[in-house]
């Protein structure tokens, strides 16, 4: 992996699949970031969704907490209740400083038999449900198209791991970064330097800034909102299906802008019992395999508290 200074952007539109595969192992296979221009999704959509977090993210914290989140993921989660403990990137002993609400898959029900399954937490918010589905939706049909993109980029020769995203895991987050003091510890942040564990996060960010990627020689590079643009960058699981031929590229954000800084990020993964191992035609496998559901349940109780304590309840000794 070379080192870079800027973050290359990827034109959608108007291109043949094999003309994006190339641009996307240029970027992806040095980088792991890019900013997606001509992506399709509606700006009044991405405008709308804005809205919708700064209407939740005001609303009482009374109003904010009757929603909190639950051992499937989904709801509020306050400032100060996840630590990125699992870091090997930085010594994390401070709470990210961001507030978010989270909405994933929406279950008419929880099924025991797989993990995260169930229905979403919805504040009482005229059109926030309708505006959220609207924008998860048109998301998820962008990430089909970039997940397969990605599997010609790593030159993949058998491409039914798409049949895992039909049904997918997915994880919309409206994300409130409230500004840090300008002299706030070196080792506090809005989000701790770390890679995604999933496939591929889809970013639409305001022009507030404070995200920053990871160079190979330890630089941080500045991500600034790029208008028309997405930012996507891959994760861990996607590094692993391609046989490391993808990268999952460190980032973190410190907002000291003196401003509130709102950003919206989608994770696009596969159904939580998809088994994840090094695809064929990518060389020798890397990688052992790895459960999906047991990799996230790992994370997910290592971070957030409310895992901890049902984790807790359910292991009382």
């Amino acid at each position: 992996m070379s080192d870079f200074t800027e973050i290359p952007v990827i034109e959608l539109g108007g291109r043949s699949d094999a003309e994006l595969a190339h641009d996307f192992r240029a970027a992806y296979g040095s980088t792991g970031f890019g900013y997606i221009s001509s992506h399709g999704i509606p700006q009044p959509l991405i405008d709308a969704v804005f809205e919708a977090a700064r209407r939740f993210h005001a609303l009482p914290m009374a109003d904010k907490m009757a929603v909190a989140v639950n051992k499937t993921h989904r709801g509020y989660i306050p400032i100060n209740t996840s630590t990125d403990v699992n870091s090997t990137l930085a010594e994390v002993t401070k709470p990210n400083q961001s507030a978010s609400f989270m909405m994933m898959r929406e279950d008419a029900a929880a099924d025991p038999a797989v993990y995260l399954s169930g229905p979403n937490q919805w504040p009482v918010l005229e059109g926030f449900r309708e505006t959220l589905e609207d924008y998860a939706e048109a998301m998820c049909t962008l990430g089909r198209r970039l997940m397969r993109i990605a599997l010609l980029a790593a030159e993949v020769s058998d491409q039914s791991i798409l049949a895992a995203f039909d049904t997918p895991t997915i994880w919309l987050r409206l994300l409130h970064y409230p500004p840090q003091p300008e002299r706030s510890p070196e080792d506090l942040y809005g989000s701790a330097p770390h890679t995604d564990f999933g496939c591929l996060t889809l970013l639409a960010q305001d022009q507030v800034g404070g995200l920053q990627v990871r160079t190979p020689a330890g630089n941080w590079v500045d991500a600034p909102y790029k208008p028309g643009t997405l930012v996507v960058n891959v994760g861990d699981m996607l590094h692993r299906l391609s046989n490391g031929r993808l990268l999952s590229t460190p980032h973190r954000v410190i907002n000291r802008s003196g401003r509130e800084r709102f950003s919206i990020p989608f994770f696009f993964d596969p159904h939580v019992d998809t088994v994840i191992a090094p695809l064929a035609g990518t060389g020798a496998p890397q990688f052992a395999p790895v459960s999906f559901a047991e990799f996230l349940r790992g994370e997910l109780e290592a971070a957030y508290e409310v895992h901890q304590q049902a984790d807790v309840a359910s292991n009382p000794t």
